[in-house]
């Protein structure tokens, strides 16, 4: 009787569990040749199915099917489960051949399933293989059986090897470290965006690939309605280059950067535009038109900048500041910088805000000016003159934002070990983190500029488009919060 029939007959339940030993619990393989093979001989193996199985099964096969990977997609079109690829049920047919029986030295012939019913993220497969035919050359055949944890049948069918004719003991190859990076939190934020009319945004001299593709992206999006600023032949030679259409774009011609900042402010100083976008200019180039006394776009805060990042290692988004405007700020600069902080991660929905004021050590030192700073900045916002965040510092990296630090050095606070706003001592040290996270620690980081009367999206020609998109993003929900005349009122 074969594994098919023995099923069909409901009495596959109980069967062949005596060799059901995942492949991964043992560290050496071993082989069955063809000589040694009997018909009827069996294996097993058994893994249960996760999300992380379907996204590398997406990376490596490419299939990449919103019903496998995609769970709004199976909310909106299905029961809210995840289907697995058929496929993954025959990769795992696949492993008991080269893992067990026969095992190493094994060379896949053929393979036939029928897939009968859907496998599920939480699903536990279970893999039946039995012996059922030894022909010349090597050839072995098996009767293939996968099931779930209710017994119910997932695929059935058969699979034709050449066994190896050679004994082979040996340790598992060891297979290199996979980690999956996913930028959920940025794709929640744009996703937020879509339910807002676009942002009509001046984009300063947007003329190489990297951004106008950025501008495009956030066009077609839904996040901003542009306005490019520069010299109308270059920008659609980049254009043409980075294989995107910005014809239908309005445009304001300049021959130049430091033309281009400037007729991209005075759009905002007229009020034609919502939001002020850096494209290919220096940082500097644009920041100057923004600070002139004639541009009109101060206002009495400090102007500073803001880092978001979404870390995959991190429960939470993260804002860095001031890591790109604010050399050595002084106290009362940091007052502006924290106070602007906290208002963009209110406009992101971040709350409780809970802001960590870093030092090089957590306790205060006369002799490390950022201790006294964060110590006054701290006992400012509970004077109320900084609003709507907890506090606490100074504090250092590591227990600002790892739990397991902060209980090692007996620090109990409501910010120590889950912080989500960081605030830095000064520009080197912002600097330094916020690209040590997104070059070593694979975050993608947004960019955005507040203390004047629009946002500006200030992003770095290293960034990818999807970290440009998202500056876009972030710019689009400061400036909805403006416009509704609830910026900085969420903080009072």
């Amino acid at each position: 009787m074969t594994l098919i029939e023995e099923e069909e007959a409901s009495t596959l339940g109980e069967h062949v569990m005596t060799a059901d030993v995942p492949v991964e619990e043992s560290p050496r393989l071993r082989n069955v040749t063809y000589q040694e093979i009997r018909i009827g001989e069996e294996a097993t193996v058994k893994r249960a199915v996760t999300a992380d199985d379907l996204a590398l099964f997406a990376v490596v096969s490419g299939n990449v099917n919103p019903r496998h990977i995609d769970e709004s997609f199976a909310r909106e079109q299905g029961d809210g489960r995840l289907v697995a690829p058929a496929m993954l049920g025959a990769a795992a047919v696949s492993a008991v051949l080269g893992n067990r029986l026969p095992g190493p030295g094994t060379i896949y012939r053929r393979q036939d399933l029928r897939f009968e019913r859907p496998l599920y993220v939480g699903d536990e497969l279970k893999v039946y293989l039995q012996v059922t035919d030894k022909r010349p050359h090597n050839i072995v055949e098996f009767d293939c059986l996968g099931v779930n944890q209710a017994g119910e049948r997932i695929f059935f069918g058969v699979a034709e090897v050449v066994a190896p004719d050679r004994s082979i003991e040996m340790s598992a190859t060891p297979l290199p470290d996979v980690q999956l990076i996913r930028h959920a939190k940025f794709r929640d934020l744009i996703t937020r965006c879509r339910q807002l009319p676009p942002v009509r945004t001046a984009v300063a001299h947007p003329c190489d690939e990297s951004a106008i593709q950025a501008v495009c992206q956030a066009a077609e999006d839904g996040l901003i309605a542009p306005v490019l600023v520069g010299p109308r032949e270059k920008i659609m030679a980049a254009a043409e280059r980075a294989g995107v259409d910005c014809s239908s774009f309005e445009f304001v011609e300049s021959a130049h950067s430091h033309e281009s900042a400037a007729a991209a402010v005075d759009l905002v100083k007229r009020g034609e535009a919502e939001m002020l976008m850096k494209g290919s200019l220096h940082t500097d180039e644009l920041m100057a038109a923004v600070v002139a006394r004639e541009a009109g776009l101060r206002t009495a805060r400090r102007i500073s900048h803001c880092f978001v990042m979404d870390l995959p290692t991190y429960d939470e988004l993260l804002v860095v500041t001031d890591a790109a405007i604010n050399i050595a700020p002084t106290l009362d600069d940091k007052v502006d910088i924290a106070q602007n902080a906290i208002d963009l991660a209110l406009a992101l929905g971040i709350s409780p805000v809970r802001m960590a004021v870093l030092s090089a050590v957590e306790t205060i030192n006369a002799r490390m000016p950022s201790t006294l700073e964060a110590a006054a900045l701290c006992k400012m916002a509970e004077r109320g003159q900084i609003h709507g965040a907890v506090l606490d510092g100074p504090l250092a990296l590591d227990n600002a934002i790892n739990l397991h630090a902060a209980k090692l050095k007996k620090i109990e606070s409501p910010v120590a070990g889950r912080a989500n706003v960081l605030l830095v001592p000064d520009l080197n040290a912002g600097n330094m983190l916020a690209k040590s996270l997104s070059f070593l620690a694979d975050a993608d980081a947004a960019g955005i500029v507040l203390g004047a009367r629009v946002p500006i999206v200030l992003t770095s020609r290293a960034d990818s488009v999807e970290a440009k998109q998202t500056s876009c993003a972030v710019g689009a929900l400061v400036a909805a919060a403006m416009r509704a005349g609830t910026w900085g009122r969420l903080a009072s």
